[in-house]
């Protein structure tokens, strides 16, 4: 069966068609900003338009909670202030397709533990607009009841630190994310998204520099507590910052200095920005490892 696999992140919406482990057909839009239902429900109609006549069903990784169909964003700055979606209904009237939905991080914690050569407990880590996590133990994924298993970057780094649009203070996302570093940024870096803070810190410009830095160390933090909580073996990072260029490294820097009973296996993702996609279609495919 072909899977119309979709992503919907606070950047981008992408789209592709998903037989067994492969990805074809790739689409993207960019993530409406508005703050409407109807905006986000027409940008996807507009995106699965060529696809979903030659798929059977839909499966779909989103940022956010998603539970009994809906998508609640716990951050709605990620999603243009979009607080709630009923996201498979409006799917199901799209597409005229069986459809199943899923946090995005979960999905693509499933994908990355399918590509291990060998199961083990992971956690998954995406860097990106926001911090998302996926947790699995035992050859299971964590949702929880309620959806909001996994969403590590809104546990505490920094008591005083920034408001996240969660409504805490100093969550990991609102130090370590895209959209954190580029708040932070002040004087000549000021209104930079993360990408263009990135490029400074790589020429050497002082102040990005110690945003890239904060944020590697936020992130090596909550491995460290993610390590205690679960006692994983290996914390996979994704995400357009998790995989930018000197930034896992960086990461693994401020791991090794945390105890030895928090050091964890660290690798970058191996499907990169496709895992979510890839996720959601093998867990709609009845969720075992390939």
């Amino acid at each position: 069966m072909t899977t119309l696999a979709i992503d919907i992140g606070g950047t981008k919406l992408a789209a592709a068609l998903v037989d067994g482990v492969n990805v074809s057909s790739r689409r993207e839009c960019p993530t409406p900003a508005s703050r409407t239902p109807q905006a986000l429900q027409e940008a996807l109609d507009s995106l699965l338009l060529p696809l979903k006549a030659q798929a059977d069903r839909v499966a779909v990784a989103s940022t956010g909670i998603i539970h009994r169909g809906v998508l609640t964003s716990i951050n709605p700055e990620n999603l243009g202030g979009l607080a709630a979606f009923p996201l498979v209904a409006a799917l199901t009237e799209i597409t005229a397709l069986p459809v199943t939905a899923i946090n995005d991080a979960q999905a693509a914690a499933w994908a990355e533990f399918c590509a291990l050569p060998q199961p083990q407990d992971i956690v998954f880590l995406t860097v990106s607009t926001g911090v998302g996590g996926g947790v699995i133990l035992d050859g299971r994924l964590l949702t929880g009841q309620g959806g909001l298993a996994g969403h590590l970057g809104h546990t505490l780094a920094d008591p005083a630190g920034p408001l996240c649009g969660c409504g805490r203070r100093g969550c990991i996302e609102a130090i370590a994310s895209g959209r954190g570093i580029s708040a932070q940024a002040k004087g000549e870096l000021a209104g930079l998204d993360a990408k263009a803070i990135f490029a400074q810190a790589r020429r050497g410009e002082p102040q990005a520099r110690e945003l890239v830095a904060r944020s590697a160390q936020a992130l090596a933090r909550l491995i460290a507590d993610a390590k205690a909580v679960t006692d994983c073996q290996t914390v996979i990072i994704g995400g357009s910052v998790g995989l930018a260029e000197g930034y896992l490294p960086l990461v693994a820097e401020y791991l090794a200095a945390e105890p030895s009973v928090y050091q964890v296996t660290l690798r970058p993702a191996h499907y990169r920005h496709d895992a979510g996609l890839l996720g959601a279609a093998l867990l709609a495919q009845g969720g075992k490892r390939c």
